[in-house]
């Protein structure tokens, strides 16, 4: 019996434990969903009895910074109401900008970031959520303990620990391959990229060093390719 219950955690045969919010750390639903959100505490990774082969050999844990990003196409306003057009490469250097605000930040802050992603959807529960994922337990602990009831961009940030680990399983394939009929609304992640030269710049090629002094871990590039426009700061954790 333990082992067909590990072998279904997570999944939609699982009549017990939410899958949408296994796989993508939230749920349409909410608290109203009829199946439980098994939120972590000190570690993503659940109890060996009821733990899925994909998390057997351990996972960095995730945290999520919920409704953080505004894409500005979706948040533009005149006086009047209207909405003011935003063209695509504007919305891009806006949202590389916010991308390597919250990185650097993150990173020099708490420690090493093995993955970064912002969801572009619209739904509540998804839109302008940012998965971190650190590679080390404690970093994402004590991330998520010091970013709460803390302000960014003229908003309070919430973060809390999330079951995500593989972005794969969470991620709309449609919407990758310019497919999804459902839009913004898709309850699957649609991960927003950012530019390559950004990526090269943020992730490299090679291992990165950490250390909590801001002086050896994470340090800006002092030469800039991208232009930077005069509100590029969002603000600081």
């Amino acid at each position: 019996m333990a082992e067909y219950l590990a072998s279904i955690f997570g999944t939609e045969k699982d009549k017990v434990n939410c899958s949408f919010y296994f796989k993508i750390g939230a749920c349409r639903h909410g608290d109203r969903c009829s199946r439980l959100h098994n939120k972590p505490t000190f570690s993503q990774v659940p109890p060996p009895t009821f733990r899925p082969f994909s998390q057997e050999l351990g996972h960095a844990p995730t945290i999520v910074l919920l409704n953080l990003y505004r894409n500005p196409q979706n948040t533009a306003q005149t006086a009047d109401g209207s909405h003011c057009h935003v063209s695509d490469v504007e919305v891009q250097e806006h949202y590389d900008n916010f991308f390597e605000e919250v990185f650097t930040e993150l990173q020099e802050k708490y420690g090493e970031i093995e993955e970064m992603n912002v969801c572009d959807n619209l739904g509540d529960h998804l839109v302008g959520n940012v998965y971190v994922k650190f590679r080390r337990e404690e970093d994402a602990e004590r991330a998520v303990a010091e970013l709460n009831n803390r302000w960014f961009n003229g908003q309070a940030v919430h973060a809390e620990l999330s079951p995500v680990t593989d972005f794969r399983e969470s991620c709309c394939r449609q919407y990758e391959m310019g497919e999804c009929t459902r839009g913004g609304f898709c309850n699957f992640m649609h991960l927003r990229p950012i530019s390559r030269n950004l990526r090269r710049q943020l992730y490299g090629r090679g291992p990165r060093r950490r250390s909590p002094p801001r002086s050896h871990t994470g340090h800006r590039p002092r030469e800039r390719n991208r232009r930077r426009s005069p509100d590029h700061r969002h603000g600081r954790f």
